[in-house]
């Protein structure tokens, strides 16, 4: 039996990382949000590592945090440890990772979402999306619940008919042992879209006081104070530390001789893994040649006797499991309290999207987080971001918001997977960004809190203190452009002493700290600044100034890219009309719809040469349409 259960601006379904971000975003830029999930308990659950950031990853949560999102804030609240990552490479590859207290982080997210104004959270399983002449206006639940809305995301992660597989043993199940969504999947389909089938896995988890941590190394966290979100001020000092150890030939001969039993090498396992993220018995397989693969053993809270085994991802059986971690170093007492396993579940085809995250087929209907192909929970908070501000503003009839490739990683993220689609989980790395110097993890509020500001999700006083840090660096700049530093015997020592060879003359300060040898510290000893600089604003003016040059060029190139972005294609464009397209590009371009010729570049499968053909077609101005 059905029954009119409300009306709201913004639906989202699903509460996990790209849930949270959406409901709290379409709820932030002033729409009525309703968020339903499963499970109330699991609201931004960590069903796999107990952890957020990371090389490209930890940049995404530093940009959600400029664009007013939640992650960043979440986890500088409920961390055990804070790393800043490749500290000894340059400024565009230092990336920030944190060790989560899973529980106090999901629990710290429930009560932001709990305690948001103009976001409703209730309990509740999606089986109907309503559709209404190509339109989606509300959802159906189990229970007969009908919700209207002027827009719908979903972000139901890998709940889409999950089925998890741990040795010879499989069962319909979402993470965690949680119900799957059955119905909404089959629904889907029914609306034509189409589905692949993906998997992930995650390792076990064994209890800390059987662990021999004398046999491992410690990883402890980084002394200094680190944060992701540019709001925190109180920093968490009694970190707990992680633990290195190895697996040996041992390990791998167990492995070796259990691999009939393997789900993945038995065809038990349908879906298509993660290439960057690959199981333990498929690191033995691929990588035969390495003696032994780095196993990390990482606390999952403050009030927990479980371990995550990083490394250790593995769908075998759970003796043989056993087996495995009694040859490891440290772990050969280790009381296993949960087996890894693998789930394979639905995924959207990407290139049904638009760049804004709202689905081809279906109006008003959007899609983020793992349910589009990614792996990950900063790649789905992310979306899951953009998904909900972009519902918001559709909802109350307000311009949507798409970052480009040069704004965020966030942009490349949606970018790649809409333009090009993905054949496996898509992960997010440093090398996918091809301005990667420019979207920085030190500069995310400079890229994008004035975006954030503009849709109402950054609040005023925020924004004036950005805007006295961007007025300071640039201040900060000009005077050691104009500041000159004489060769006096101070100044030759400094140098010296610093590595460098003495000044035949003098020399702009900042063109003193281009030299590699040299640093702020240095400049500030040789041209103190009378006004007192934060630590971020001095960092800032270093890097700028430095990477000049690169930075520069970097530019020169988006500009470029801005022109191929501005040669918009209409969307009724008749690629069958356009003579010399190639059969294979014609097809991508009827199937991804690019939106620009820049994108349209991007594609898989169109050349340079259908680039061409299509610039001088569309400069020509008589554009065949297909007729709707």
């Amino acid at each position: 039996m059905q029954y009119d259960a409300g009306s709201y601006d913004v639906i989202v379904i699903g509460a996990g990382h790209a849930g949270s971000e959406a409901g709290l975003a379409a709820a932030r830029v002033g729409a009525k949000t309703l968020m339903i999930t499963i499970n109330l308990d699991m609201v931004a659950f960590m069903p796999c590592n107990p952890s957020v950031g990371g090389p490209a990853k930890g940049i995404v949560v530093r940009e959600i945090d400029a664009l007013g999102g939640e992650m960043g804030r979440n986890i500088d609240k409920t961390h055990i440890q804070m790393r800043m990552l490749n500290t000894g490479k340059g400024p565009a590859v230092r990336a920030l990772r944190a060790q989560a207290d899973k529980f106090l982080y999901q629990n710290e997210m429930k009560k932001t979402i709990e305690n948001e104004p103009n976001l409703t959270l209730v309990q509740g399983m999606v089986e109907q999306l309503i559709v209404e002449d190509g339109v989606c206006t509300g959802v159906i639940t189990q229970t007969g619940a009908v919700y209207k809305g002027k827009t719908v995301v979903i972000t139901t992660g890998t709940f889409l008919r999950g089925e998890i597989i741990l040795g010879e043993l499989k069962y319909s199940s979402g993470p965690n042992n949680q119900q799957p969504s059955i119905r909404l999947s089959e629904h889907l389909e029914e609306l034509g879209f189409d589905l692949v089938r993906f998997k992930t896995g995650t390792p076990p988890r064994v209890n800390s006081s059987t662990i021999d941590y004398s046999k491992t190394e410690i990883q402890p966290g980084d002394e200094v104070p680190r944060a992701f979100s540019y709001e925190t001020t109180k920093f968490i000092t009694d970190q707990l530390p992680c633990w290195l150890t190895y697996t040996n030939e041992e390990t791998h001969l167990i492995i070796d001789n259990n691999l009939h039993r393997s789900p993945m090498y038995s065809g038990m396992i349908k879906g298509t893994g993660p290439r960057y993220c690959p199981s333990i018995e498929d690191k033995v397989v691929r990588f035969n040649d390495k003696p032994r693969h780095q196993i990390f053993l990482e606390p999952e809270g403050r009030n927990t006797q479980e371990v995550y085994v990083q490394g250790l991802s593995t769908s075998l059986p759970e003796d043989v499991q056993r087996k495995i971690l009694a040859s490891i170093p440290g772990l050969e007492k280790a009381q296993l309290m949960r087996a890894g396993y693998a789930i394979e579940y639905d995924a959207i085809v990407p290139t049904q999207l638009w760049p804004t995250l709202e689905t081809k087929k279906v109006k008003n209907l959007y899609t983020a987080g793992q349910i589009n192909g990614t792996s990950g929970y900063e790649e789905a908070a992310g979306q899951g971001l953009m998904a909900g501000i972009n519902a918001g503003l559709n909802a109350l009839d307000k311009e949507q918001l798409i970052l480009g490739r040069a704004d965020a990683y966030i942009g490349v993220l949606i970018d790649d997977l809409v333009t090009k689609g993905t054949n496996e989980p898509y992960r997010l790395l440093t090398s996918r960004a091809e301005y990667r110097l420019l979207l920085r993890h030190d500069n995310a509020d400079l890229r994008l809190t004035e975006t954030g500001h503009k849709i109402g999700m950054i609040k005023e006083e925020r924004y004036q203190r950005f805007l006295a840090k961007k007025e300071a660096v640039e201040a900060e700049k000009e005077r050691l452009n104009s500041h000159f530093i004489k060769p006096t015997k101070q100044v030759q020592e400094i140098i010296t002493e610093s590595g460098g060879s003495e000044l035949k003359d003098g020399i702009r300060a900042s063109d003193l700290l281009k030299r590699p040898e040299m640093n702020y510290s240095h400049i500030q000893l040789l041209a103190p600044s009378e006004t007192m600089l934060s630590g971020e604003v001095t960092e800032q003016v270093e890097i700028q100034i430095k990477y000049e040059g690169y930075i520069e060029k970097s530019l020169q190139q988006v500009d470029r890219l801005k022109k191929m972005e501005n040669k918009k294609i209409p969307q009724n464009i008749d690629y069958d009309a356009i003579n010399g397209l190639a059969s294979e590009a014609r097809q991508k371009l009827k199937e991804v719809a690019p939106l620009s010729v820049a994108q349209a570049s991007r594609i898989s499968g169109v050349n340079p040469a259908d680039v061409s053909i299509l610039l001088v077609y569309l400069e020509q101005g008589r554009i065949a349409r297909v007729s709707k």
